[in-house]
């Protein structure tokens, strides 16, 4: 069983920043899309960024200038930093991993991190 063992998130003030760590056992580099997900209760889980053959591809534009995707394929870890967070990215935030090019549907993807909660609040 494929293992995403994330780390990070917590509570900031609006304007702060916070990373997220995503260990991914057995990771391959060439084989793997690997992509932040969000979800908020009540909703459906939204597609922020994924990495892939393509590049790095964003799925929700008010991030894309305040989220950075990073890897470190030597720890075969992946990070998402967030600058500049706002209170309406308090949400649960989840790596995930399948096989292929990048998708932005949630249940196209294989394997999930449990989660880590971010919270933005004054």
């Amino acid at each position: 069983q494929v293992q995403l063992v994330q780390s990070g998130g917590g509570s900031v003030q609006p304007g702060g920043s916070l990373t997220l760590s995503c260990y991914i056992d057995g990771f391959t580099e060439n084989y793997w899309a690997i992509a932040w997900f969000r979800q908020v209760p009540g909703r459906v889980r939204e597609a922020i960024l994924c990495s892939g053959k393509d590049g790095i591809t964003y799925y929700e534009d008010s991030v894309k200038d305040r989220f950075t995707f990073s890897r470190d394929n030597s720890k075969s870890t992946m990070y998402l930093q967030m600058n500049n967070l706002k209170l309406e990215d308090s949400s649960v935030y989840y790596c995930a991993r399948r096989l292929g090019r990048c998708s932005g549907k949630y249940n196209e993807y294989r394997n999930w991190g449990r989660g880590s909660q971010v919270t933005v609040s004054s």
